[in-house]
């Protein structure tokens, strides 16, 4: 077994831009911001060796921090003998150039170290590809970093004459290279969308899992499918998107999907090259918002998930959201309804399995909703068809019509009735308020 990899020493920046659009966060929030930023580098491979704070009412437009902390920040870098800096901000490449030459160490801001993150946990051909697009997108911006030779020309026997800069030959790889990579995610979104069609004409509802960074979708997900999805105490630790069947109160089958978590001012390179992904969100049938109830800055994380999911195209999905570990604060499981009766928030434990069954029930009640009540005719023939209404637990009364054929009395969504309709063309179906079925009067 090959050792773990030494972890570089780090020392973090953090700046507090009380009252000014540059923060927007209370004293309370930046304070956890700063603790997140924490949990982030050490994700990352990390050591945490020093944290530099600062306040200030707009960055600096050389140093982000200005010049005397920026002096400060020196001292302690050579202090601690730090391998690196780390910005919880976006710095411009300016910014992170001036810094490197002053530091004398490399500098890497919040979208960046992201990045990095995303490239150790990317374990898919898609997942690699959407990775490499959103770090070469956001290199872009940054080639003149570490170049001190721009002047010179290319040249050499055979290739002399005016050449092009070595600025110029990374840009025109690096496009190339990002036109190539945006091709084959298109074809991976096509054979995705391919997927769905074919899981929407099976009638088979789709759930997908969202929420906040380290929330405990990955747990819940095993919890719920008997899968062995990675877990892992650690922000980003579910990158690739799985899907398993799942098996619910009186669905015969259903599709539930792990997707990435979403995390405070998650870089937009990101949410682009992530679209495809990002896309089985916003396609499902119903999504399941995974909520650390045990932190104390949930509200936050909520309302940071939130925006995300109305940038994705996502905030009219039906959505439940699922509390969860309340093993930590000594809650139990429950169901929680609006003004509607409808379902609003479910509380259970992935690590435990409390309330488990309640929010299967709850995601059933959820989907069937739409249920439709009525009578189907089901010829003799078709019994594979009266087998499935059973399976379902969707058959209220049965009788029989004089020419021997089944007349069910059934309960069940619109999807799975439009399923069963559609193994034979002979199977009939009429709603409660209808007397009349293929010519038989059908008592009610």
């Amino acid at each position: 077994m090959s050792a773990e990899p030494a972890r570089e020493s780090a020392v973090l920046v953090h700046v507090d831009f009380p009252g000014t659009s540059a923060s927007g966060l209370s004293g309370h929030d930046a304070r956890d911001d700063l603790a997140e930023f924490e949990t982030l580098c050490r994700s990352a491979g990390a050591e945490v060796a020093g944290i530099c704070t600062a306040k200030r009412t707009t960055p600096d437009s050389r140093y982000f921090i200005g010049t005397g902390k920026t002096d400060e920040l020196a001292d302690m870098v050579t202090a601690v003998q730090a391998d690196l800096v780390l910005f919880n901000h976006a710095l411009s490449p300016s910014q992170e150039r001036n810094l490197e030459t002053r530091l004398k160490c490399r500098v890497l801001d919040r979208t960046g170290l992201i990045l990095d993150i995303f490239a150790q946990r990317a374990r898919t051909h898609e997942g690699k590809l959407q990775v490499e697009l959103a770090q070469l997108t956001h290199l872009s911006t940054r080639l003149i970093r570490g170049w001190t030779h721009l002047e010179r020309q290319r040249g050499g026997i055979g290739v002399r004459g005016p050449g092009e800069s070595q600025l110029e030959t990374d840009r025109r790889l690096i496009g190339a290279r990002i036109k190539q990579l945006k091709q084959k995610l298109t074809r991976v979104r096509s054979q995705r969308k391919q997927s769905g069609r074919a899981r929407q004409r099976a009638a088979v509802p789709q759930i997908s899992l969202a929420g906040y960074t380290n929330a405990g979708k990955s747990t819940l997900f095993n919890r719920m499918t008997g899968a062995d999805v990675y877990v892992a105490d650690k922000l980003f630790a579910t990158l690739d998107p799985t899907l398993r069947r799942v098996s619910l109160p009186g669905i015969e089958q259903a599709v539930l999907a792990d997707t990435v978590g979403f995390i405070r001012k998650l870089p937009h390179d990101l949410i682009e090259s992530f679209q495809s992904t990002l896309e089985e969100t916003a396609r499902a049938d119903l999504l399941l918002h995974v909520i650390d109830a045990s932190d104390e800055a949930r509200d936050t994380c909520v309302d940071q998930v939130n925006k995300v999911l109305t940038e994705i195209g996502a905030q009219d999905v039906p959505c439940i959201e699922v509390y969860n570990k309340i093993d930590v604060i000594n809650r139990d499981g429950r169901v929680e309804y609006d003004r509607d009766g409808v379902v609003k928030r479910v509380w259970v434990s992935a690590h435990t399995g409390e309330g488990l069954a309640l929010l299967q029930e709850a995601i059933s009640e959820t989907l069937l909703a739409g249920r439709q009540t009525g009578w189907l005719r089901v010829p003799l023939h078709c019994g594979d068809c009266r087998a499935r209404l059973y399976r379902l637990d969707a058959i209220i009364e049965e009788e029989h019509a004089e020419d021997g054929a089944w007349l069910i009395r059934v309960q069940l969504d619109r999807a799975s009735l439009d399923k069963i309709l559609a193994m034979d063309e002979q199977l009939n179906f009429t709603q409660d308020d209808q007397i009349h079925l293929a010519g038989q009067r059908v008592a009610t």
